[in-house]
């Protein structure tokens, strides 16, 4: 697992979440800070993180 630190796209609050390497992925999860839905796309290739995207959720 990683640690990686983003901004929430809705209260721009600085969070973190940990990843797993082992897998690409997109799936929601809320935000600690302001509890709305935020939605992850996560690629990984080789256990390296080449992309990270956070968005508010249909956007």
């Amino acid at each position: 697992m990683i640690e990686h630190f983003f901004m929430c796209p809705h209260c721009w609050q600085q969070i973190s979440m940990l990843l797993d390497p082992a897998y690409s992925q997109t799936y929601v999860e809320d935000c600690e800070v302001c509890c709305n839905p935020i939605e992850l796309r996560v690629d990984f290739e080789k256990g390296e993180m080449i992309a990270f995207e956070a968005k508010e959720l249909g956007q």
